[in-house]
Formats: C-alpha cells, structure tokens, sequence
C-alpha cells in the first residue's frame, strides 16, 4: 500500500512492525488462540521495541509520539496475520487519558508499564442494559464519607470487557451525583483487579481470538480518592479523549485484517489454475479485489487524518474523522475477508489457508466498540445537523 503521505519516520515505523510481525505471523496467533494462551512474547517483543508505548511521553517511558504511531504498529502487525488487541485498550485508550488527565502520581504509577508493557489496562464502559447509550449506564461511584480524601464505592456491571484476566488495573467508567444539580455525570476510576468486590465471568464467544472478554461486577468496590482519573466535573471530556483513540485504533485493527485477507487472496488468485490462465486474470475475480484494495485505502486515509487532528488536540474534529474512520475501515474489512474468502472457494473456509476465522472477527470492525449504525446517528447529528430521533 501507499506510504508517500507518511514521513520517513512513518515508513521506517511501519516497515520495522512489519518485520516484526511477519516473524510470528498468522500461524503464531492461530496457535496462541487455540491453546488458549495470550500472545506474550509478540506483547513482550513489542514493547521492548517501543512499539507498545510510541504514543505515550517521553518523560514516562513512552516514544511521544501519537495515535498516528500506535495505528502503524496495529494496522502493520494485523496485516502480517498477529493483531494485537489490547494495544486498542491499554496504551491507547487508558494511556492516552492517564496521561492527558492523570495526576502526576496516576502517571508515575501507570505510563511507565503501559509504554514498557510490564503493566496492562482492560476498559470497561459498555453495561448489559445500556449498550451505545453512555448516557444510561448505572454503575455508580459515592463517596463513603465527605472531604476531597474520602474513599469511593463502586457499584454496578459491565459486559464485553477484553482482557481482564491479565489486566493489572481496569479502567471503569461510572457515574458520580453533582452536588449542585443531583444529576449523575460520568467519571473515570482505576480498579485494581484484586480489589474486594470486582467479581468477573468469562463470556462464551465464538469469536476466535486470544483476548478473552468478561462480564464485570461491581459490589461496593471501595477505592482510594486518588483511584478517580482527573477532574470529577470533566468526566464527558475526558471519556472521549479516550473514545477517539480508541475508534482510530478499532479502525487500524479492521484495516491490517483486511490487507492480510487481501494478501493472500491476491496470491492465491496470482497462481491458481482452472483453465488456461490463473483466474486472477478474470474481472469477475480482480475487479472485487481491486475494489476491495481501493476501500481499504481510503479507510486508511481517513484514519490518518482522524490521528493527525487528535495529535494536533482537535478533540471535536477528531470525533468526526474517528467515527467515519472506524466506519469506512470496518465495512471495508467485512467486504475484503468476504472476498477474501470467496477467491478461496473451498479452499476460503479450510484451515489451512486460515481465512474462515475471519469472517467472525471481521465483524468485531463493524460492531466494536460502536455499531456502524450508531456512527450513522453521530454524523447524521453532528456533521449534517440532521435532528435525533431519540
């Protein structure tokens, strides 16, 4: 694919990962995934590339870059068939809001092990009942005492939380009274994962891949005052400085799939033979996956330009380019490993050619971490003006 938009750092980046990547490869995660293991050594070697933390400060271990670093690393190690899906959660989302928000003990605690991948974060926002709707999640945080030093309680549930089995701490978004208006406002809160109370089940999925996901509760969690990210009264700001993130990462995920599929379409169509000629040289066989080339390239465009206005701290240009980011990047997935597939024939759904699983996962890019309908709703509202309907 194009690089000439990138800087020669962005290329040399994006060429690094892919080296990486292509020495553990498809057959690696295939491998973790159906042992039921974590892909530690790929997180391991990762990190101490500084690949892991590349958009976290310098000043705590990161490389002080951004988002456009860390959806190189995604997009490129996904493309050479080993995603890394946790580096949607730890370092982009609960890195980017500690270190935007955190106090400086919060930093000094956190950046550090996220950038160096010693520590991990899971996040969890979305609740059985609430789904899309942040405004109707009932996890709700009070303090057990009055002054600025009294602890918090934590009550409530989550669901579809990846990776708390091997997460250090969750980031948890919960909602706190006003005291003023009595009206409940989100707030963020780190929940360390022995903490009394924070109960968690794996939830049963056919999605193949080594991040578990579970459901959380919450009963009467206690945490310390410092366990609150930021500024109590800030909390819809600081929750989308992290939202962003993560729909620029959920779109570099669904791009690096895409291309892998893509990849080994093209090579598959390059050599194959049923009559004279490989049937790569039919249209009914490249136009599809010509097309499929092209939408993942404008996904990718996008995608840097949702990166270069949240690095450039352009929070509210940022949220549009991040959801028709993650748009455009998850249909494009879709309709690459559909192709993908189909190229194949029989041979698509075989596990040796190791495509089928992703016709599940590329569904993850269009239903994770918002529905493509949801985004619909957000552009429909805020980039047209169109009014709601609910």
């Amino acid at each position: 694919m194009s690089t000439v938009l990138e800087t020669e750092e962005h290329q040399a980046l994006r060429a690094a990962v892919a080296a990486l990547g292509k020495r553990y490869g498809r057959d690696y995660m295939t491998s973790v995934v159906r042992d039921g293991a974590h892909p530690r050594e790929l997180w391991a070697e990762a990190a101490k590339l500084g690949y892991l933390g590349v958009n976290l400060p310098e000043e705590y271990g990161g490389g002080g870059g951004g988002m456009a670093e860390l959806s190189i690393v995604l997009e490129e190690l996904g493309a050479a068939g080993s995603p890394l899906l946790m580096m949607v959660v730890s370092p982009a989302i609960c890195g980017t809001v500690i270190a935007r928000f955190g106090t400086e003990d919060q930093k000094r605690t956190w950046l550090p092990g996220l950038a160096d991948g010693s520590l991990t974060m899971a996040f969890g926002i979305t609740e059985p009942d609430a789904g899309s709707n942040s405004h109707r999640i009932t996890t709700t945080a009070r303090r057990d005492g009055s002054g600025p030093d009294a602890d918090w309680l934590l009550t409530g549930r989550k669901v579809f939380v990846s990776g708390v089995d091997i997460a250090d701490a969750t980031l948890i978004v919960g909602r706190t009274e006003d005291a003023r208006s009595g009206r409940l406002k989100p707030c963020l809160f780190i929940v360390p994962r022995d903490a009394p109370g924070f109960g968690r089940s794996q939830i049963d999925m056919e999605l193949q891949a080594p991040e578990k996901q579970f459901e959380l509760v919450l009963d009467d969690v206690r945490l310390p005052a410092d366990a609150l990210v930021g500024d109590e009264d800030a909390g819809l700001l600081q929750l989308f400085a992290g939202l962003n993130p993560e729909r620029i990462m959920t779109a570099a995920f669904g791009i690096g799939m895409g291309r892998y599929a893509l990849d080994r379409a093209v090579d598959y169509a390059r050599t194959r033979q049923v009559w004279k000629e490989p049937i790569g040289s039919h249209q009914a066989i490249a136009h599809p996956l010509a097309q499929a080339h092209i939408e993942l390239e404008l996904a990718r465009l996008m995608m840097q330009k949702a990166a270069r206005l949240y690095d450039e701290g352009d929070d509210i240009g940022a949220g549009e380019a991040a959801n028709m980011a993650k748009y455009a990047a998850g249909e494009a997935c879709v309709r690459a490993v559909d192709q993908a597939v189909h190229t194949l024939g029989g041979n698509g759904l075989t596990r040796e050619y190791g495509l089928a699983s992703l016709i599940t996962a590329a569904r993850v890019a269009r239903i994770a971490p918002v529905s493509r309908e949801m985004i619909l709703n957000y552009v429909s509202h805020q980039s047209l003006g169109l009014p709601k309907s609910y």
